[in-house]
């Protein structure tokens, strides 16, 4: 059996802001202080440009071979990352039916006769009925006995998760982008149709206190409330061979982007 580590990051904007690249140099520390085996990557802005400087770059920072799926109506791309002795089996992008877009990365695993499909999502910010048309992409690709793993942002709550304490309090504009069909509580519909498809939150199987990825310490009282909205979301085979599952909350992660990073192992 080989334990593989797997980590899924909004990193807000690629990290930069402007001309500083200050969180971006904060994420990747974190990256090589955990050194996951598969790195999902949601807001890679500006890595398609220049022909690619940033990707290349980040590649060489830490030390593994990125996959880049072009957003091109948002330019907030998603991105896979590998480290050997993963090897890439096949690559697609879906730009068409998502908001961003969404890469989809097939690949061996030394030693397993059964190759693992990895899925970076960043599902669309702008209301519940635009994440349910995304989500149906998603849910055709939840079979049971393939080993397959949906991670990104989701936008969305859990069913299996409380009113945030701070639903309230946000900004109306803001909360609009959550409500649920009464306009007033918070929509849980996407999570719950994937779920009902055969996804598995890996969350809430394995994490029983529920620890919210957003907001971060340093993007308080901007847009989020205090709430899970990125997932780990894996098939049922796949579920079965997660062994852990953490929210990474430090004093890097708590500022380096407006959500926090999340991290899972499996034996496969």
């Amino acid at each position: 059996m080989t334990t593989l580590t797997v980590l899924t990051y909004d990193t807000l904007f690629a990290g930069r802001d402007g001309g500083t690249d200050r969180r971006a140099r904060a994420q990747i520390e974190l990256l090589n202080e955990y050194r996951p085996d598969v790195f999902l990557m949601q807001e890679a802005k500006g890595f398609n440009a220049s022909g690619g400087v940033w990707l290349y770059a980040l590649e060489q920072q830490i030390g593994m071979r990125g996959f880049l799926a072009i957003a091109p109506r948002t330019g907030q791309n998603v991105a896979i990352f590998i480290r050997e002795p993963l090897k890439p089996l096949s690559f697609d992008v879906d730009g068409t039916h998502f908001h961003h877009a969404l890469a989809t990365l097939k690949v061996a695993v030394p030693g397993s006769d059964q190759p693992i499909t990895f899925i970076s999502a960043h599902l669309c910010p702008n209301g519940p009925e635009v994440r349910r048309r995304e989500a149906a992409y998603l849910a055709v690709q939840a079979a049971p006995d393939p080993l397959t793993l949906a991670t990104g942002d989701f936008n969305s709550a859990s069913p299996h998760d409380p009113e945030p304490e701070d639903w309230a309090a946000l900004a109306a504009h803001h909360r609009a982008r959550y409500l649920a069909e009464d306009l007033e509580g918070l929509d849980r519909s996407v999570l719950a149709h994937l779920e009902a498809a055969g996804w598995v939150d890996l969350g809430h199987q394995l994490d029983f206190s529920r620890v919210p990825t957003v907001p971060t310490t340093a993007y308080r009282n901007v847009e989020f409330a205090t709430m899970r909205c990125d997932y780990l979301l894996a098939s049922e085979t796949l579920a079965n061979r997660a062994r852990s599952y953490q929210v990474i909350r430090n004093d890097i992660t708590d500022a380096a982007s407006d959500h926090y990073p999340v991290v899972a192992t499996f034996e496969v």
